[in-house]
């Protein structure tokens, strides 16, 4: 009988056991996690609602240095095969216009439940509240140490531990550190989908204005992105899912020292003509009103000060004495309110983690190691990231079915 060790009971390491038992059920698994219960970051994704898969994942939803290593595995456990999945645990599916997926109840909880559930009726091993903070080989067999006590005598060990987005849920870097005393290289990780850090030295002003919004990234002032969407203004910079988004592209720049700077232009679904349109004709049809009070109809009434500020033109001024250079100005503002990305909200707000263990020391077919026969990784220990909308979950249970089909079989 084979032994198998499996460590992080996230969706990877959940579907990967799920899978091997229910192909192999003379397997013996044991089921490691830091945590006392399984499921952490699931119950805590899509503000607790569970954004679980994306209908339209593909290749082009994902960030590394090689995306295309998420080819084969999102065919072979596309949408279809992860919807039979939840059917088989009792897990009904709610598809949003967008593509997003959710559990039906719209509760992570219930993903968590019948999960844990179906761990049960296979006779699966959980092993909570135990950290694998070492791995060795000997004699075709893994020995696994926690930080107090020695697990002997596995046949195959899958890494599904994740990187350190969320520290708060106990996330480390400890599998990546794992996977490389087997002579696994990996890329630098970061924090990905996280909100922005601004030197905009009217931040503090604008705390809590929020508004839709084009975003346009620059790396070393070459553009290189631009996505639309809800852009927050903080006390830090910036937040709100257009710069989650963006921040995908702007942090492993960061990260090599280039220069990352955002402009938001705040009437997207408008030509800069018809914005510049807009201020004259309220100028015009309002002459003896305040200019500050004339804006306030048009953004919010925190902007329209710290846009004044930034133009130099007094909030007093009437609009009589507004001249075109002044409209200029403000439309200008409007549309490319520029600022520098000087740093992310870190690892605790991200709700992921890019970089990682490097795909191509991985079989995308099996994902075993080519470093260590019998060494599995799936999820996000690997160099795999992706965009904001269940795509990062999907990859994790597409990965860790295909690792769980491998697992299941002979040595």
């Amino acid at each position: 009988m084979s032994k198998i060790a499996i460590i992080g009971a996230g969706a990877a390491g959940l579907i990967a056991s799920i899978t091997a038992k229910s192909e192999n059920p003379s397997l013996e698994i044991d089921l490691f996690d830091i945590n006392n219960a399984i499921g952490k970051k699931i119950l805590a994704s899509g503000n607790g609602r569970c954004n679980i898969s994306n209908i339209n994942a593909q290749v082009s939803n994902y960030i590394g240095e090689n995306p295309s290593f998420t080819s084969y595995c999102l065919k072979q456990f596309d949408f279809n095969h992860f919807k039979k999945f939840s059917k088989s645990l009792g897990l009904l599916l709610d598809v949003k216009e967008d593509g997003k997926v959710y559990p039906l109840s719209n509760e992570a909880k219930s993903v968590t439940t019948l999960l844990q559930s179906k761990l049960e009726s296979l006779g699966l091993n959980f092993i909570g509240n135990t950290k694998i903070v070492k791995i060795r080989k000997e004699q075709e067999k893994f020995i696994l140490n926690s930080e107090d006590e020695e697990f002997k005598d596995y046949d195959k060990v899958l890494i599904s531990s994740g990187l350190a987005a969320a520290p708060q849920l106990n996330s480390t870097e400890i599998g990546m550190d794992i996977a490389t005393s087997f002579g696994h290289s990996s890329n630098i990780t970061y924090p990905s989908l996280v909100g922005l850090q601004t030197d905009f030295e009217h931040k503090a002003r604008l705390q809590g204005v929020k508004k839709e919004s084009q975003v346009t990234l620059y790396i070393d002032g070459q553009k290189e992105n631009e996505i639309l969407g809800d852009v927050l203004f903080t006390k830090y910079g910036v937040s709100g899912f257009a710069i989650l988004d963006i921040s995908q592209y702007a942090v492993y720049p960061m990260s090599l020292y280039q220069d990352v700077q955002i402009a938001i232009n705040l009437f997207p679904k408008q030509t800069r003509n018809e914005v510049l349109g807009m201020i004259e004709s309220l100028v015009k049809s309002l002459p003896n009103e305040k200019l500050g009070n004339i804006l306030s109809g048009v953004v919010s009434n925190k902007l329209v000060p710290v846009i004044l500020d930034m133009i130099k033109v007094d909030s007093e001024i009437k609009a009589i004495d507004v001249n075109a250079k002044h409209i200029r100005a403000i439309v200008n503002t409007l549309i490319n309110l520029r600022m520098k990305v000087i740093d992310t909200q870190g690892f605790k707000h991200a709700e992921a983690s890019g970089g990682g263990v490097r795909t191509d020391e991985v079989d995308d077919k099996t994902f075993e190691s080519k470093k260590c026969r019998g060494l599995y990784l799936a999820g996000e220990v690997l160099d795999i990231v992706g965009n904001r909308g269940g795509y990062n979950l999907q990859f994790a249970w597409a990965s860790g079915y295909l690792a769980g089909k491998s697992l299941a079989k002979g040595k």
